[in-house]
């Protein structure tokens, strides 16, 4: 007597998609979790500090709160289920969704070392390639090892395996959460570092404002409300802050003057830093980061202007 085919229900069908989802949304958001830690432990000094909490830093970190949860949930259920009647074992949703976990797992595995041993022969292996490229292939030997007991049914044999590998990789993924708080950061810090680089960029929009009105009548505006320029609609903006106007006054005649501002963070080289703060010399109007390095609270940055670079425009008639 043929053995009854197990039939998909509507329930079943979504069980295991929603699983599946779940399970590769968590996946690359742990990965690039994960690669963002390596980044802020061994930095590329090639380039520029970027922003912690990025788009897809923010996505990564909400996804693993809410989907990892989720795919646990959802499998737990799919688990019980096949507990309970172990022909849903051979769903052919079930069958297909795990044989394709299993070949894109395997697959990007392939690639990855293939990957990792071209680089390596090439000299350009980093440490911090290397790890990232490690990460990568661990959490897809994980995944494969996973499901390839899924087929063997291994997790339906013993449910409290299931339980403690579960709780295990659970309790890895929030540790990795909580870890992003210490490593990256806390959101408030994001939100005061975004408030510091708002007040940079007004600084500079002044300087070069200033800088023009000293090519257009060769001096320096007395205060900031001389920069009003109803024609270009230039206003000087304000601390978004404390709502206050920023610092400005003239330090040597003709052409020496002082930006100040109340930061919250200490920025050196473009990155936040947890070091004392050191005055910012004096230099010439010029464009580049380390320009508008700052420290805690008040801080000012002297500019002088070369005459050589912004000569003052001759008056047509």
């Amino acid at each position: 007597m043929d053995t009854p085919k197990p039939k998909v229900t509507p329930k079943d069908f979504f069980l295991w998609l929603g699983a599946m989802v779940a399970l590769y949304i968590s996946a690359v958001s742990f990965i690039l979790l994960i690669h963002t830690f390596i980044d802020i432990w061994f930095p590329d000094e090639l380039m520029r500090y970027g922003d912690a909490y990025s788009g897809p830093i923010r996505f990564a970190i909400a996804s693993l709160i809410v989907m990892f949860p989720l795919f646990v949930w959802l499998l737990r259920m799919v688990h019980q289920d096949v507990r309970k009647e172990s022909l849903k074992k051979d769903l052919w949703v079930r069958r297909w969704l795990v044989f394709i976990t299993l070949f894109i797992a395997g697959f990007v595995m392939a690639i990855d070392v293939i990957i990792l041993i071209n680089t390596y022969l090439q000299g350009d292996l980093s440490v911090r390639f290397g790890l990232k490229a490690l990460v990568v292939l661990a959490v897809l030997i994980g995944i494969f090892w996973y499901f390839l007991e899924e087929l063997r049914g291994t997790w339906e044999r013993k449910p409290g395996l299931s339980t403690a590998f579960g709780g295990a990789t659970l309790l890895l993924v929030i540790a990795s959460v909580a870890s992003s708080f210490f490593i990256i950061g806390s959101p408030e810090t994001a939100r005061l570092l975004k408030l510091d680089e708002q007040k940079v960029m007004d600084l500079q929009n002044i300087q070069w404002q200033v800088v023009n009105h000293w090519q257009q009548k060769g001096k320096l505006p007395t205060n900031l409300a001389e920069l009003q320029d109803p024609i270009s609609g230039f206003v000087a903006p304000i601390d978004p802050q404390s709502g206050l106007d920023y610092g400005y006054r003239i330090t040597t005649p003709p052409r020496s003057f002082e930006l100040c501002a109340d930061f919250n963070l200490e920025v050196k080289g473009g990155a936040p830093v947890k070091t004392a703060t050191r005055p910012v010399p004096p230099v010439s109007v010029h464009t580049g980061a380390d320009n508008w390095d700052h420290g805690i609270g008040q801080t000012c940055f002297e500019r002088t202007i070369d005459p050589e670079l912004y000569p003052v425009l001759p008056k047509t008639r």
